[in-house]
């Protein structure tokens, strides 16, 4: 991923790629129709993936790459743990915004694979995140000192992948930004102590 600090030409190939599986899906688009697309040759294209498939890798490692990146700013401002937290949501809203459940349908199916591996790479680094965001927060006495960070991280995680696949009828009237509030506020509420979620109450808004 060093070349997305490198290589501006690569990192801006990347990106508008990344931008046309999203509005073409996986499948559909040829080498050929990217390069035209792009308006580069199938030589520069060359030269910087070897063939589709990598193309589409590197797009998941600039996601990760930028999600990393951001993360890191986080973590090294002076935020609280609670603060911390509900930033960290704000960015992961936007990236569910941008999900687009027929082109997902998509890449499961074609490089499944890619898919798997890329999924499990951003679960991973999200739970260590939301792992040591607990840590931070029993630390600073806003969360429960009887939590299992571990064990409480992944039940978290668990909550936003079927949030990401939920299909269940009786929510189907609400927005995915509603359930995410909500989600957010109940994780909030079931970790923090007293202080914590009087701080909550005081800054939610």
């Amino acid at each position: 991923m060093e070349n997305f600090t490198t290589d501006e030409r690569f990192t801006e190939i990347v990106e508008k790629s990344k931008k046309l599986f999203s509005k073409y899906g996986f499948k559909s688009l040829s080498m050929d129709d990217i390069a035209r697309e792009l308006g580069v040759s199938k030589k520069t294209l060359y030269h910087y993936v070897k063939n589709k498939s990598d193309l589409i890798e590197k797009t998941f490692e600039l996601e990760l790459f930028r999600l990393k990146s951001w993360v890191s700013e986080i973590v090294l401002s002076e935020l609280n743990a609670i603060e911390e937290f509900l930033v960290m949501c704000k960015y992961l809203d936007k990236d569910f915004e941008q999900f687009n459940p027929a082109v997902t349908f998509d890449l499961q199916k074609y490089y499944p694979s890619l898919y798997k591996n890329h999924m499990e790479k951003k679960q991973q680094f999200v739970y260590t995140n939301i792992k040591n965001n607990i840590l931070k927060g029993i630390r600073e006495g806003l969360y429960r000192d009887d939590l299992d960070a571990d064990l409480t991280a992944g039940l978290y995680i668990n909550k936003m992948i079927a949030l990401h696949n939920n299909d269940l009828e009786f929510l189907k009237n609400l927005t995915f930004e509603k359930i995410f509030e909500v989600m957010i506020e109940n994780h909030i509420r079931a970790i923090s102590n007293p202080a914590g979620i009087a701080y909550f109450e005081k800054h939610k808004q």
